[in-house]
Order: structure tokens, then sequence, then C-alpha cells
């Protein structure tokens, strides 16, 4: 196997921005992707609205064309593709990276990648991680979790009309989840751990959840904790009082975080208390040498991660050094 440049870990924006930053430097490298293009995306809920504008998502200098201020989770996907289309950029999608590590005898990298039930190494001189953290929800480690009913994405409401749901979170996923399943006709309520809905919702969308909450629309339980999870109700604690909640199904909306199983096993350090990787913040370079990071994956567990609106930018940065390092410039 021939040695490349670099390999870039992720089809999402942010592995897509170093894929055309490095292509652009003349650079020899490798997207490798485990599911689809732009995956997290994809799995957004099927109607989705970006709380952004359509430049901020742009990438490459291509512009992102919507007739709406605020554009639509299929607009981006098509935007998307064809920026892949338009940079012709060298992508294998179902390539699952299992294992990166620092080849014994130099600095050159060795990527174990499965496709197809058959293993490859790859060889490179550095490695960009743009993982996101959107495949890895965080867990409640609560009895009951890995039930059939349980979610920890909402996609579409229609399924469930006439049926009762428990969401539980109290951010953007679980408060556009409540909106679209209560006007789709199903009874919700919402279960939050903290005393009031984020702050950080979208603007238009709390006001119109805490009025739907205010005038009985959509139920719901503040300060209140998921104990445990049945086959037909949800078992919720508030102040030392146990309630049961019916449920039909449950979306536990509660965050996503990065693969730290592959950082770790990568050798990159995580700080232990908000499990951000260690990184050069004007580099992006983590404690192991030459390996980058790119977009979400460097949110940890924050309330607030990193989105695609700065997270596209991550990539020119990670490039900027590899290539200089090589002797590639700009």
């Amino acid at each position: 196997m021939s040695l490349q440049d670099v390999i870039i870990v992720g089809a999402g924006p942010a592995g897509l921005a170093a894929a055309i930053a490095a292509k652009r430097r003349g650079l020899d490298y490798t997207v490798l992707e485990k599911a689809v293009l732009v995956n997290s995306i994809y799995h957004f809920p099927t109607h989705m609205v970006f709380f952004t504008t359509p430049e901020l998502l742009e990438i490459g200098g291509l512009p992102f064309v919507s007739p709406f201020d605020k554009p639509t989770r299929l607009e981006a996907l098509r935007y998307y593709r064809r920026v892949v289309d338009t940079e012709q950029l060298r992508i294998e999608m179902g390539v699952t990276v299992c294992a990166i590590q620092r080849h014994a005898d130099d600095d050159r990298f060795l990527v174990q990648a499965d496709a197809d039930g058959r293993r490859t190494v790859r060889h490179a001189r550095a490695v960009v991680l743009a993982i996101g953290y959107y495949d890895h929800p965080n867990l409640l480690g609560i009895p009951g979790e890995d039930l059939p009913h349980v979610s920890h994405y909402y996609r579409e409401a229609h399924p469930f009309y006439r049926k009762r749901v428990v969401i539980v979170g109290g951010a953007n996923s679980a408060a556009e989840a409540a909106l679209e399943l209560y006007r789709a006709g199903a009874t919700v309520t919402v279960v939050h751990r903290r005393p009031t809905l984020s702050r950080q919702i979208k603007y238009w969308v709390l006001p119109d959840l805490e009025n739907r909450i205010r005038e009985g629309s959509i139920a719901a339980r503040m300060e209140t904790h998921v104990a445990e999870i049945r086959p037909r109700e949800v078992i919720v604690e508030h102040a030392g009082t146990v309630e049961p909640l019916p449920a039909d199904h449950v979306f536990l909306l509660t965050g996503y975080r990065a693969d730290a199983d592959l950082l770790r096993a990568s050798g990159v350090e995580l700080d232990p208390c908000s499990w951000i990787p260690v990184h050069d913040p004007d580099t992006l370079e983590t404690n192991v040498p030459n390996l980058f990071l790119a977009g979400g994956v460097i949110s940890g567990t924050n309330d607030v991660p990193v989105f695609i609106e700065n997270g596209r930018l991550h990539g020119e940065k990670a490039i900027a050094v590899i290539g200089s390092r090589i002797g590639r410039g700009a």
C-alpha cells in the first residue's frame, strides 16, 4: 500500500472541507466514510430546518443557493452532493476505520479499516479525524434503555399518531420533536432534568413550545429524572416523588458525543470532565503528532457543541499545517 499524505476520516462538512483544502494544495488524500455522505445530516429529522443561513453552511467557497432564509435538511444534502461532484473529491463510503496507530519504525500512521467484511491497512503521513459526535448518543444508564420502543434519534412524527410519547431532553432536538409529534396527533410529555428549557433552542421554536406547555397541549415534567423505562410506561422521579408516565414510545434526546474509544485507542488524550480531546486550538493537532481533529469531534460533552458553521473551518487549518510540513504550499 502506498504512503498517502493524509487520510481524512469522516465525510461530513468538516471532512469534506478538509478534502477540498487537501486537493487544492496538491496533497495525496483519501476520505474514508463508514456510512453515507454527510451521514449525520442524513439522519437529522426529515423536515428539519437549520438554525443558520445558507452561506454559513458553505465549504470550499462554493455557493449554497436557497430560496429560504434558513435552509432545509433536503437542501443541505443536495448541496453537499454537488460539492463532492464539482470538486471530484476522492471518497470511499462504507469503510469503517477501526484503528489508527503510529508505525513502530517511523512517523507514518497505519489506518485499519473494514469494508464488506474485509480489513485493509492504509498508510499516511497524517490523519484528520472528522468523525463528528452524532453516532454516539449520551446514555442514561437506566433499566429499559435498550427496549425496542426506545429511540435516541427522531426522524418524523407520522408513525406516532394517537400514541403516547415521552421525550427526555430539553434542547433543540427535544423541542422540535415535541412540537412535530403534538401536531401529528401524538400525546406528548417532555421530561427534563433542569428547571427550564435550554435557552439555546431556536428562537422561533422556544416560545411555541412554552406556549403549548402553558396551555396544556404538551405536558412537561421539569427538574425530573428518568429512573426506569418499562414496556408501557416510564418511571420518573421529582423531588423524591416517583411517578409512572404512560408511554408507547420513548425518545431519549439527551445529546451525543464523539467516539471516545477510537480517540483513546489512537493515543488521543481526553479531558476527564468534559471529554474534549487534547488539541492545539490554532492548528487542531492533538497530543499525537500529525493527528488532527476537525468539526464536532472536538466538542466533548459540551452543552453547546461545535456546529457546521464553525467546524467547517477546521479542515483548512489542519491541512495548512500538514501541507507546510511536507512541503506543499497553498
